[in-house]
């Protein structure tokens, strides 16, 4: 099981870094209308993490200490980019970490879809349902899709017209 404790953690490892990433938009959000949509997530990443830690253990596969170590790290390099290279526009950080994020949601979306097509029988004895873990991305991309889509047009038209005058790389 070897292809398949690695693939496991690597999404653990993933969802670990997203909720980093989400923890800090919480905070750097905090009192603003995202703050709602962003504490959802993280009460949907969280369960999703428990339904994936479940598996794991249904299977016999250990979490991987370095993956998840590696994920923190790779978060907080993140971080540093988003805050570093966008010249302190914080909309633009913004909209590329909720980009970030949907990519991140549409693996997790496979992740499913994956387990769906190749162990379904062993995943439903675990006690989960694939179906709804799958819907459940979907709706948690379309939400942050939604919110990013609302941010871009907010900072491009800005840009578009002048407004803005940081003038970035």
């Amino acid at each position: 099981m070897r292809d398949l404790t690695i693939y496991l953690n690597d999404h653990l490892a993933g969802s670990i870094g997203a909720m980093e990433m989400v923890e800090d938009l919480i905070e750097t959000h905090r009192d603003k209308p995202l703050e709602l949509l962003l504490k959802t997530l993280k009460a949907d990443i969280q369960s999703d993490q428990r339904d994936l830690k479940l598996l794991m253990e249904a299977l016999g596969v250990k979490e991987s200490k370095v993956r998840k170590a590696g994920a923190w790290m790779a978060e907080k390099a993140s971080r540093l980019k988003l805050r570093v290279a966008d010249f302190g526009e914080p909309d633009l950080a913004l909209l590329q970490s909720l980009e970030t994020l949907s990519i991140g949601i549409m693996g997790k979306r496979l992740l499913w879809r994956t387990l769906e097509a190749a162990i379904a029988a062993t995943v439903r004895a675990a006690g989960l349902d694939l179906t709804r873990l799958e819907r459940r991305a979907v709706e948690q991309f379309e939400l942050v899709e939604k919110q990013a889509f609302k941010i871009a047009q907010q900072i491009f038209v800005r840009d578009i017209h002048g407004q803005n005058k940081s003038g970035g790389c």
